[in-house]
């Protein structure tokens, strides 16, 4: 009796769900081991590994002998080396992002790109002629600072991109001048600039379809002048839609859209060139001289460094000639005063003084195509008080390499009465260029 409850009580744990799961575990287990260690010898299939050749995988099928007794021995045939993909080498230098790039779009803008301009810029019937017509001697010194927003109007209407017929144009120029009507008394405030501004923008789009047709999104007007900022105030499509071409080109400033306006270099009035001083005749660390007022970086950077003896830093006038501070330098200093932009950067390259930007929110001009940090060096406000120490830490081979990058980029902020492939007028152009593609209704 008590052999028949023991065996009942081992089939009752045999049964068990528990027990018989665990079984067939391992039996599972067991067979799936088999598989994959003899699985190879009933169904050979080959199997691919991929070379450095392309386009050629070599497949390499395994043995599929079934005798294990001793067998001559083969001689062992080396396994491919894989190579991995190494990218090519970044190039290193060069002040432009991709000039190949650039280089190959720029080509494409000079055989297609089109620009009409309104005829006030040409027929001079206008009472306001003076505001429309291009100036009569851009070179004069006393343009000074607005020398850049004549040079365009002239350049236009001496160069190959002219549409003669608006319906082949990309853009349409509207060709006021903010300098020059300042110098108006009959619209001297800037007030009044704004409201002959809009009113002149609605007889455009009155008198002819292609404002009409885009909204004004392919129209724009040029401006150096520090009240240039306020002239689209009092037109909403023209300050919302329309491309500004400012100096001003600030991201803190209101009337400003980095994604639709263009940065406009500052260039000073130069009808020739200097001679250029070389690196090993520069005796001097830094220059800087500017009015303080209405600038507190200025300020603050007169404070922390009016005293060094390797700088030249001067609030106002210098005891020596203004160009021979440019000369004799390594570094020139460009620092916000009222506005971001002043015309020491194009100083700096004209004279071959690597520019020392110290102006937070500035939008440099053609930075998609150059790469600043080549020949310039950045610093922010914050960083007054360590302005030598990030100087002296640039090495003399990095200073060397800066200097024959300026080199190349002073091309690019050059105006002239005929312009010439890439300067400041082909440069600015080509942001244009950038902004094509505008969706229009069918001119009326």
């Amino acid at each position: 009796m008590g052999r028949t409850r023991e065996l009942g009580r081992r089939r009752a744990i045999l049964h068990h769900p528990l027990v018989l799961m665990g079984l067939l575990v391992l039996i599972l287990t067991s067979a799936a081991a088999w598989f994959f260690e003899y699985t190879h010898l009933l169904f050979p299939w080959p199997v691919p590994v991929h070379l450095s050749i392309p386009n050629q995988p070599l497949y390499i099928v395994p043995n599929t002998s079934t005798h294990f007794e001793e067998e001559e021995e083969e001689e062992e045939i080396p396994m491919p080396q894989i190579k991995k993909h190494v990218p090519p080498p970044r190039r290193q230098g060069g002040p432009y992002h991709d000039w190949e790039l650039f280089r190959s779009d720029f080509e494409d803008m000079m055989t297609h790109l089109k620009i009409f301009v309104y005829p006030d810029a040409i027929n001079g019937s206008n009472s306001f002629k003076d505001a429309f017509l291009p100036h009569r001697n851009p070179f004069d010194p006393r343009l000074g600072n607005y020398f850049s927003e004549h040079m365009f109007k002239i350049s236009l209407l001496n160069s190959t991109l002219l549409a003669t017929n608006p319906r082949e144009a990309h853009f349409f120029f509207l060709p006021f001048s903010i300098n020059a009507l300042r110098n108006d008394p009959r619209v001297r405030s800037e007030a009044s600039i704004s409201e002959f501004v809009a009113r002149y923008t609605d007889a455009m789009s009155r008198d002819y379809g292609f404002w009409n047709a885009s909204g004004g999104s392919d129209h724009f007007y040029v401006c150096c002048h520090s009240v240039g900022r306020d002239a689209a105030s009092r037109h909403s499509g023209l300050h919302t839609n329309a491309i500004q071409v400012t100096c001003s080109a600030s991201y803190f400033q209101r009337l400003y859209m980095a994604h639709k306006d263009v940065a406009l270099p500052q260039v000073w009035p130069r009808s020739s060139e200097d001679p250029i001083t070389p690196p090993q005749a520069r005796k001097r660390l830094v220059f800087f001289a500017g009015r303080l007022k209405n600038s507190r970086v200025r300020q603050e950077l007169i404070a922390a460094w009016r005293n060094d003896t390797s700088m030249d830093i001067f609030s106002g006038s210098t005891p020596f000639p203004y160009e021979e501070g440019f000369r004799n330098s390594r570094y020139c200093l460009h620092v916000k005063g009222y506005e971001v932009n002043t015309a020491r950067i194009s100083d700096a390259l004209h004279y071959c003084c690597i520019p020392v930007i110290i102006s937070n929110h500035y939008d440099l001009p053609f930075a998609n195509v150059l790469d600043w940090s080549k020949f310039s060096v950045i610093v922010n406000h914050g960083d007054i008080p360590l302005l030598k120490s990030i100087l002296v830490s640039i090495s003399k081979e990095l200073y060397l390499d800066m200097f024959q990058n300026l080199l190349k980029v002073r091309k690019h902020f050059r105006w002239h009465m005929t312009p010439r492939d890439y300067d400041s007028f082909h440069m600015t152009v080509y942001q244009l260029w950038l902004k094509r593609g505008v969706h229009r209704l069918s001119f009326l």
